[in-house]
């Protein structure tokens, strides 16, 4: 975001909170997933920002919305001020296909925020190993309970 941000392709519009609870998990890596099972987890407090067209191809680019990494789905918000009206937008979930197995997988707990202190352990993609695909890692994620991310 820092990128599209400096190219005046993304605007921050401040912290938003999900108006509604979600799990939001860490899976293979320490990455994120936010999941598409409302009212399960908890209201997910995070950064809402408008993007242009070009931008959000990019972003889907990035997310791996077509190889089924994550999808990107509309959302209700609320901005962390107080008295804000709730909004539309759109979210990355992790992908349908393995979104309940990674819920499940995870213990059925989830967390508020990708905070510091969640994302300890997360591995840059330029530090994980080639040759197993990221589809590939989440089901051995999902498959081994003795796995750690």
């Amino acid at each position: 975001m820092e990128e599209l941000l400096r190219q005046g392709e993304a605007e921050f519009l401040g912290p938003h909170s999900t108006a509604r609870s979600y799990p939001l998990v860490c899976g293979p890596y320490r990455i994120p997933f936010l999941l598409n099972l409302p009212g399960r987890g908890h209201r997910v407090c995070g950064e809402l920002y408008a993007v242009s067209a070009r931008a959000l191809d990019r972003v889907d680019d990035l997310e791996g919305t077509s190889a089924g990494h994550y999808e990107r789905l509309p959302i209700r918000v609320v901005a962390a001020a107080e008295g804000e009206e709730m909004v539309e937008a759109e979210a990355y979930y992790g992908h349908r296909s393995y979104g309940e197995a990674m819920w499940r997988r995870c213990g059925e707990r989830g967390y508020g925020e990708y905070t510091p202190e969640v994302a300890d352990g997360y591995v840059w993609r330029k530090d994980r190993p080639l040759g197993v695909s990221f589809l590939q890692r989440i089901s051995l994620f999902l498959s081994n309970s003795d796995y750690h991310s």
